[in-house]
């Protein structure tokens, strides 16, 4: 067996840039091909399932390195919780590249995105909402107000990226999470 061209980790990553840049339903398959540097019989290939099981992959992808990035520094329990805080919010600087990067999430919740992947959305928002209620909690708020800040960060991090990109303006994103940074630590 010959060895393979082109690592399935590359051809992940060029999927993510696809989706990200044109969503679900604008991505083709010519689109997905050329950025991976394949035919789209090999794109078939590794992926039987088509442009839905690429899209997958990609969340499937995106999820591990949130997992690892985000949510394991916001819930670690072996360092401070100001330090969860830092750690998380650098590394949400990290995997949106300082807010040039669209959330995936965004771009798959568009037109029939949200109908095929509605479930796996909902559960990325759901630990994302978790893992920064934990560590409000772990920061002595009340479990409902440690709720309403999750959700309120949730929705200015997803906002920022929108509204940084529209304006090409990253300091909205930077701004945002300096924000997110202050209400946690005066609450």
């Amino acid at each position: 067996m010959r060895p393979q061209k082109v690592l399935d980790k590359d051809i992940v990553a060029n999927l993510v840039d696809v989706f990200r840049s044109k969503g679900y339903d604008g991505a083709s398959l010519s689109d997905l091909a050329e950025k991976t540097g394949l035919k789209k019989a090999s794109l078939y290939h590794r992926f039987p399932d088509g442009k839905q099981g690429m899209a997958v992959a990609v969340m499937n992808h995106l999820g591990k390195r949130a997992e690892e990035k985000v949510f394991s520094s916001l819930r670690d329990k072996s360092i401070s919780p100001v330090q969860r805080l830092t750690n998380g919010l650098d590394n949400i600087r990290f995997i949106y590249t300082g807010g040039k990067d669209a959330c995936i999430l965004r771009a798959f919740s568009l037109g029939s995105g949200l109908e095929l992947f509605g479930k796996q959305i909902e559960s990325g928002m759901i630990e994302w909402v978790e893992a920064f209620k934990s560590l409000g909690k772990a920061l002595g708020l009340s479990d409902t107000l440690a709720q309403q800040y999750a959700i309120k960060t949730l929705l200015e991090i997803q906002g920022s990226l929108v509204v940084s990109k529209g304006l090409n303006d990253l300091s909205i994103f930077e701004q945002t999470l300096k924000d997110i940074e202050l209400r946690y630590l005066n609450k």
